[in-house]
């Protein structure tokens, strides 16, 4: 089976980058994959890429030629195909659409994966209905602007499959396509491959890893740390990851005088030993899709708590058995629920030992499978509806219960191009 993987820039850092490439290397061992960036931005990809997958970039970034004045003003020119809602429009240009439609009415049957709205949006629209066509969905629907629920509405039913990492995403996505043929899936993300040491639980570090961002939520967390820092001053809070509000958090972590107590340690390329050094793991997002670094924390054995935010936690948490979950944004409550960890050892151990147990349904071989599986329907669905449209049952999964989102999408324009 042909499979190809569309990401916007598969050089970069981030949780979306790092899963597909997981599932590409998969892949890679039964199937002829393909990698697709649509920007390069560097000699090699952050993520180690089996040499079986091929690596391709449609609009590359580096050297000199970027001067030349015409390639300039066009990579200067927004896209007029992106829609403006989608959270990396400006990314997109005049000359990435040109890449990017170029591509995609250019591939020959196969599946194609594609693995963000604006990649979504445009396969649906361009790329040949013979190709077997599925959208990844990284966040939730609900995360996205209306103006873009709208655009998924509209261009969404052309897709052969949208697959969301949760259940209750999956149900959202219903109420939008339930008129359609698009088949709806639920398929998580796997663990990343690695040897994993056991967390020292014993120890008296909290981590916690991600973006620095808004998104993740490390302000209310460094706020709740506070109050560890004063009944527990020989415990420290390790914060590991890069963004644009370092200064924003380093301030913060200054104004409570944390600054012998939080540390934000920067990106690291090896997660996994930093994460094999904690007692306790901190999730303190206000939104997810999922939650990619909290079963990568539990693989390790390390108990986890977390906001139980949309979406994602609530699905790999079983609270009070292999992690603890606490009302989003509550802050006292997320200090209470790392002072329960920190005082009570024999807890920490067994929510550690249920945690590790719990994520091995997430072994990457597992979900490769699940994956396969999915792709071998649709390649049959598609072979029988060419052959007789008239009598292909409806693709559409039967999901209950539907949730309404009518107060989301009704009465607003949808963006045009």
């Amino acid at each position: 089976m042909k499979i190809r993987y569309l990401l916007a820039n598969a050089y970069g850092m981030g949780g979306t980058i790092r899963t597909v490439i997981n599932q590409a290397n998969a892949m890679a061992g039964h199937h002829d994959v393909e990698l697709v960036s649509v920007f390069r931005n560097r000699d090699n990809p952050k993520f180690p890429l089996d040499p079986r997958v091929r690596l391709r970039a449609l609009v590359d970034l580096r050297g000199p030629g970027w001067r030349h004045p015409i390639r300039a003003w066009l990579g200067n020119r927004p896209s007029r195909l992106v829609p403006p809602s989608e959270v990396r429009y400006a990314t997109f240009s005049t000359i990435s659409d040109r890449a990017i439609t170029r591509f995609l009415r250019s591939l020959d049957g196969g599946v194609l994966v594609t693995t963000r709205p604006a990649l979504n949006l445009l396969a649906a629209r361009f790329a040949p209905p013979h190709v077997i066509r599925v959208a990844q969905e990284h966040m939730y629907l609900r995360s996205h602007k209306p103006e873009l629920i709208d655009e998924i509405a509209r261009w969404y039913p052309r897709l052969d499959a949208v697959v969301t990492l949760t259940e209750a995403d999956a149900a959202e996505y219903h109420t939008i396509l339930d008129d359609s043929q698009t088949r709806l899936a639920t398929i998580p993300n796997a663990l990343t491959p690695a040897e994993r040491a056991p967390a020292a639980l014993d120890g008296k570090i909290v981590v916690a890893a991600g973006r620095l961002t808004r998104q993740k939520g490390f302000d209310l967390l460094i706020e709740a740390f506070a109050t560890i820092a004063g009944k527990h001053p020989d415990w420290q809070l390790r914060i590991y990851g890069d963004g644009r509000e370092h200064a924003k958090l380093r301030r913060q972590i200054h104004r409570l005088h944390l600054y012998n107590h939080v540390f934000l340690m920067g990106g690291t390329t090896t997660l996994e030993r930093e994460l094999a050094k904690g007692a306790i793991f901190a999730f303190s997002s206000r939104y997810e899709g999922f939650g990619m670094v909290l079963i990568e924390a539990m693989a390790h054995g390390l108990p986890a708590v977390s906001f139980d935010c949309p979406s994602g936690p609530a699905d790999i948490i079983t609270h009070g058995r292999d992690g603890l979950l606490v009302p989003p944004g509550n802050v006292p409550e997320l200090a209470a629920a790392i002072d329960s960890l920190i005082t009570d050892a024999s807890l920490r151990h067994a929510l550690g030992t249920a945690a590790k147990a719990s994520v091995a349904r997430y072994d990457i071989e597992h979900i490769r499978q699940r994956w396969e599986h999915l792709f071998t329907e649709l390649h049959k669905a598609k072979g029988a509806a060419s052959k007789s449209p008239a009598d292909t049952p409806s693709a559409v999964s039967s999901i209950s219960p539907r949730k309404s989102i009518a107060s989301v999408t009704e009465d607003r324009p949808s963006w045009r191009p």
